[in-house]
């Protein structure tokens, strides 16, 4: 037996108890007639004692040869600290030593493996199974499973089935580019790793399974940020028989249940929204809505007073920033050259002070009057104390970088609260987006898409205008699950497929299969999946991802601990037909 004890349990109650204890060498303090060390283990530290007195020679020596990450096992009695310390759990007690044995002696790690470390991010990265020795990044990986054992319970209480789908599948041309796989059986030809089960989700819906689940692993050749890893993890849902308010109600339960069971926090309102609604008033579609700053429009009020700037542009909005109108120039331009910068790409604002006495001052006073700040402050709903900040030139551009200010100042003025949290449906996205490279539509989420029944007589003259049945879930400013009624019969997804430009030959070659099964009665259907590390991510407090993921990618899509992706050899490529140009 290692270890009869862990060491994060024993207490002051347990005074007196012979244990045996296992694990990795936190600190060592010698002074050379005593020497304490903190052994440390997944569930917490407990210190250690060996002393002149109590303990003979040749322990001490080997004591004192112990380094930092040595895994040792120890036998001994429990005892009073003389010098307790109120910030361990087990700081009332230690244990006096009276066996050691080195499992495995270890280099001096690269950094040191504390909460706060000195070790870099890419350092940590190289060496990523030390990194998850420290308590914040453990702890992380402790709570994703907490999540995901309560996304099971609740969907399993539900009636949901837990199916697993291929991952060798068949490349689309649709979304994301694919991670392909060569075939050694099949010369020439190519697997692909699925960006979502989505067509055989559907398909599980046509085979009567009803109700689905699968806490999947999906992948996207795409380009990294700090919420985007080239393979993530998928709740991936759907359901036969149901219409929108079916999933929607669902899966509030469920978010409320996940936010209840993890955080404690009682949830009861989710709040719907258009997405025009969303992109007019806050500028994107998954706003944070735990704080207002609303945008207000101001081509009423600001164009065709003389000021060039607001006369040709397409859109001019502004926000409230509330309690900022004690701002210093200073920290205004420090804003101006934020927006500036060529990730958000604006060429400035213009503000006016709503100040504590009522008076209104401005960049721009050569062009407005006070009455006309009034009514942009009337507009904006900025109050005494606030102060306005304005941006004008293309619609959408304009719209996407004020949202971008937005974010930053919720940032900046501490109310993005990590512990809040405002769910939120988006509802009522457009079914198509113009693609200006290729000319032509695609689909905003994907080919298998319902349209609004209502619509579906605009696909022939204004397909931009069509709606699709679709639906997101955000959570404070964060898209964590989206999804949609499907479209269930041949005759539709042939239109649909038409509308997205593939040719009759092209779509039976790529989804002919899905085509086929929906002529053997296919149920209506719909689902939903969430981002499993984003969600995760958030409720943890944060919306940077990597922590959350044992081993995680960095930016390049690398995995700098196993270096890959690497070459393979020569007879690999042979075996594989394929060749590779150095």
């Amino acid at each position: 037996m290692y270890r009869s004890h862990t060491c994060g349990e024993l207490r002051i109650e347990d005074k007196g108890k012979q244990v045996k204890l296992s694990g990795w060498v936190q600190k060592i303090r010698d002074k050379g007639f005593m020497v304490w060390v903190d052994l440390r283990d997944r569930y917490g530290l407990t210190q250690l004692i060996f002393d002149d007195e109590r303990t003979p020679k040749e322990m001490m020596e080997k004591a004192s040869q112990l380094g930092r990450e040595f895994v040792i096992q120890v036998s001994g009695e429990v005892i009073e600290r003389e010098s307790k310390n109120p910030n361990m759990p087990t700081g009332d007690v230690e244990i006096l030593v009276s066996e050691l044995k080195v499992l495995n002696a270890a280099q001096l790690p690269p950094f040191t493996i504390e909460d706060e470390t000195d070790g870099g991010e890419d350092l940590r990265m190289k060496y990523r199974y030390l990194d998850i020795r420290r308590n914040p990044v453990k702890n992380k990986l402790i709570f994703r499973s907490k999540v995901a054992m309560e996304v099971r319970k609740f969907l399993s209480e539900k009636g949901f089935i837990e199916v697993e789908t291929p991952v060798l599948i068949k490349s689309t041309p649709e979304g994301a580019r694919d991670f392909v796989v060569p075939s050694r059986m099949n010369e020439g030809q190519f697997y692909a790793l699925p960006q979502s089960p989505q067509t055989f989700k559907q398909l599980l819906m046509v085979g009567g399974m009803d109700k689905y689940f699968q806490i999947v692993k999906c992948f996207r050749d795409e380009d990294l940020r700090a919420d985007r890893q080239p393979e993530f993890t998928q709740i991936d849902c759907e359901m036969a028989f149901v219409e929108q308010e079916d999933i929607l109600n669902t899966f509030e339960d469920f978010t409320r249940h996940l936010i209840k069971a993890v955080k404690g926090v009682e949830v009861t309102e989710f709040p719907r929204m258009t997405y025009d609604e969303a992109m007019k008033k806050y500028g994107n579609d998954k706003p944070d809505i735990r704080f207002g700053m609303e945008f207000g429009e101001l081509n009423d009020l600001a164009k065709n007073k003389g000021f060039n700037v607001f006369d040709q542009q397409e859109l001019v909005v502004g926000i409230a920033v509330p309690g900022a109108a004690s701002y210093t120039r200073k920290e205004i331009d420090k804003l101006i050259e934020w927006v500036k910068r060529p990730q958000i790409g604006a060429n400035g604002l213009v503000w006016a002070k709503f100040n504590e006495d009522g008076t209104l001052k401005s960049s721009v006073d050569k062009f407005y009057s006070e009455e006309d700040l009034k009514a942009w402050a009337e507009r904006t709903g900025a109050k005494a104390g606030d102060l306005i900040l304005v941006m004008a030139g293309d619609g959408h551009k304009t719209r996407t970088q004020l949202s971008a200010l937005r974010m930053h100042l919720g940032n900046e003025l501490g109310l993005r609260k990590a512990e809040e949290f405002a769910p939120l449906w988006v509802v009522d996205f457009p079914l198509l987006e113009w693609d200006e490279e290729t000319n032509r539509y695609h689909a905003m989420h994907h080919p298998f898409t319902s349209p609004k029944p209502e619509d579906i007589q605009l696909l022939d003259t204004e397909p931009g205008k069509v709606r699709a049945n679709a639906y997101d879930l955000v959570l404070n400013g964060n898209e964590i699950g989206g999804g949609s009624i499907r479209i269930h019969d041949k005759n539709t997804q042939a239109m649909m497929f038409d509308h997205l430009g593939f040719t009759p030959e092209e779509a039976k070659a790529q989804f002919g299969f899905l085509m086929d099964a929906f002529q053997y009665g296919a149920p209506p259907h719909g689902g939903i999946a969430f981002g499993f590390d984003r969600l995760v991510a958030i409720l943890g407090g944060q919306e940077t991802i990597r922590d959350y993921i044992a081993f995680p990618k960095n930016n390049s899509g690398r995995d700098v601990m196993i270096d890959a992706p690497a070459r393979i050899s020569g007879e690999q490529l042979k075996e594989l037909n394929l060749k590779v140009t150095q």
